[in-house]
């Protein structure tokens, strides 16, 4: 069993940067981040694989960017030019897959609410 631990959220004006930490309690393949927002579905955010391969929801490319130090299984997901729009929680997630769907990731976080406002 795998235990993911997140942080870094918080409340930031737009235009403005986070970043997101998330560690994990064992190595796995995948490690990556989806948000989701009051009424919507969880959506992929950024994922990693291991090896370094990536995959990037389009609203985000260019803005996000996600890494990970695989020494010390942790995943980060640095944000910069927020929008309102990037306002959810988001979730880690972690899969012995390489780049799975959302439906083969094992192990998910808690959560941290990222909120975009002036």
């Amino acid at each position: 069993q795998v235990q993911l631990v997140e942080s870094g959220g918080g409340l930031v004006q737009p235009g403005g940067s986070l970043r997101l930490s998330c560690a994990a309690s064992g190595s796995i393949s995948t490690m990556g981040w989806y948000r989701q927002a009051p009424g919507k579905q969880r959506e992929l955010v950024a994922a990693i694989s291991s090896a370094g391969s990536t995959n990037y929801a389009d609203s985000v490319k260019g803005r996000f960017t996600i890494s990970r130090d695989n020494a010390k299984n942790t995943v980060f997901l640095q944000m910069n030019s927020l929008k309102p729009d990037d306002t959810a929680v988001y979730y880690c997630a972690a899969s012995q897959w390489v780049l799975p769907t959302i439906r083969l990731y094992n192990y998910w976080g808690q959560g941290t609410q990222v909120t975009v406002s002036s």
